[in-house]
């Protein structure tokens, strides 16, 4: 074998190792719907199934990306599952009882989630009062505010303008025939678009000579990513199309990936959960960056709000129990470390996705939901050890 081959086998080997994580994840997603797909006998992959996935997930998806932030810089949020009922029942109150346009309700709500987190927030960063203790109070303080505001009763339905938050579908504006053209279009424009995306970046790493990924491993990658999203919005397109809160994840997905990987703000955050001292040390005001990550990750948990009481067509005392497990859950088997500093957006998503593939799939077989949880259960806690593992290997 020659040096040239040796050297390109160590190459790839070291990459595999630098990003095992990030490979890990996506692979494990892949066999999990694998798996599932034979189990049920193809009923995973069915477009209804599909669209219920996106649907019943959504709100893991959308608290995820805020999450993600919020770990990232080093501290926890027990509170958001509590913070969605909360205002999904204010939502409620505004909409059914008081009348008001559902606009001005999605305005005030997200304002509401927001100044939530603010207050949190402002108690963490500037009095240095531990997260998992302040949002562990508004955990209790939410809920307890949730049944207050209901009187331990639902208040519903909700108009058809503010259920297709969470049920509406893209309208095909070039006719009812299937499949739904412009659901099509906008599926694979935005499948090509991160295929370029990809190839540009490729190019540019290339260029100054720092792409380190093997050509293969960047093939296979883009490629299954293409395909598996072309295939997507081909089944959901030939059954009602594209979901409206499937549109809400996308956009905020993309921009949650551009603000941490591309903007000053997000390597901020990265530097302050590797090292407070020394990024304060830096010059980076580290209270206002943690502030406004509370902040915005109140905000993401009333849109979630708004998303589960749509779906549901009603707020609930009991919403919003459990959600952040589950959300918590999917950002740490997407790949980010415990101890701050490490994560993508991306990652948070598949984690979100795996954790939703396996309830859709424990469901269908008939598991039951004592099995289920302890299911979830062991998978955090093979992420939670794997990640530990590769800090001591490295």
């Amino acid at each position: 074998m020659s040096d040239t081959t040796t050297d390109r086998g160590s190459d790839t080997f070291g990459f595999i190792r630098r990003n095992i994580r990030q490979y890990g994840i996506l692979f494990a997603l892949v066999v999990i719907m694998a798996f599932f797909q034979v189990v049920t006998g193809g009923i995973l992959f069915r477009p209804v199934n599909l669209t219920n996935l996106f649907l019943q997930n959504s709100h893991i998806v959308i608290m995820a990306v805020g999450m993600l932030l919020v770990i990232v810089a080093g501290h926890i949020d027990l509170s958001v599952g509590s913070i969605a009922a909360f205002v999904g029942a204010l939502a409620a109150i505004m909409i059914v009882k008081m009348g008001l346009p559902v606009p001005l309700v999605v305005v005030l709500s997200l304002v509401a989630g927001a100044i939530i987190g603010a207050i949190q927030g402002y108690w963490i960063a500037y009095w240095k009062i531990p997260s998992f203790i302040v949002t562990l109070a508004g955990m209790l303080v939410f809920r307890g505010l949730t049944m207050w505001a209901l009187q331990g009763q639902s208040i519903g339905p909700f108009p058809r303008e503010f259920q297709m938050i969470a049920s509406g579908f893209i309208p095909d504006v070039f006719g009812p025939d299937k499949p739904n053209t412009l659901s099509l279009l906008l599926g694979w424009g935005a499948a090509l678009a991160i295929l370029w995306i990809q190839i540009r970046n490729r190019k540019r790493e290339e260029a100054v000579g720092i792409a380190d990924e093997p050509f293969a491993f960047f093939v296979g990658k883009n490629a299954l990513i293409f395909v598996a999203l072309a295939w997507m919005t081909w089944a959901l397109a030939n059954f009602r199309g594209l979901p409206n809160v499937f549109m809400v994840m996308a956009v905020l997905v993309a921009l949650y990936a551009f603000i941490s990987e591309r903007t000053t703000l997000g390597r901020r955050i990265f530097a302050i959960g590797g090292n407070e001292k020394a990024a304060k040390l830096s010059g980076i005001n580290v209270e206002r960056i943690t502030f406004l990550t509370f902040m915005n990750m109140g905000m993401l948990a009333a849109l979630a709000g708004l998303v589960v009481s749509a779906r549901l067509n009603s707020a609930t005392p009991k919403a919003g129990v459990g959600f952040e497990l589950d959300v918590i859950a999917a950002v740490f088997i997407g790949g980010a470390s415990m101890s701050g500093g490490v994560g993508t957006v991306i990652g948070a998503v598949v984690g979100a996705f795996i954790m939703g593939v396996m309830n859709n799939g424990m469901s269908i077989l008939g598991i039951g939901i004592d099995y289920q949880q302890v299911i979830k259960g062991l998978v955090l806690m093979a992420a939670v050890i794997f990640d530990v593992s590769n800090k001591r290997k490295a």
